[in-house]
């Protein structure tokens, strides 16, 4: 077998560093769980507190808390204050492009 040795040094030359690969594949995982799907597509449509997120998903305020924490160390979403409720939001329209390229991808 022969190695195309012109490509490899082309894709060689292309690929990002391992550590923006790492990243990268930490953010699919953070994709790879149904909750946090549902979370951030109800973020989609409205800004949201974690006891509306509660109620939407038929879940408890506290395992909506931990998704929602996972959300903002992989900088999906956002929050902010208003008295003593929160709300949160996507962090950027990059995260529902990711996800309509993955649902266009699954439904065709």
């Amino acid at each position: 077998m022969q190695v195309h040795q012109d490509v490899v040094n082309r894709v060689s030359n292309e690929m990002p560093d391992d550590e923006i690969l790492y990243d990268v594949a930490e953010l699919f995982k953070v994709f790879g769980d149904s909750t946090r799907v549902k979370i951030l597509y109800a973020l989609f449509e409205s800004e949201m507190c974690v006891c509306d997120i509660a109620d939407l998903l038929g879940m408890t305020q506290s395992a909506i808390s931990h998704q929602l924490r996972v959300l903002k160390q992989s900088r999906l979403v956002k929050y902010r204050r208003d008295g003593k409720t929160v709300f949160y939001s996507l962090a950027d329209g990059h995260i529902k492009t990711i996800f309509d390229q993955a649902l266009e991808h699954v439904l065709e």
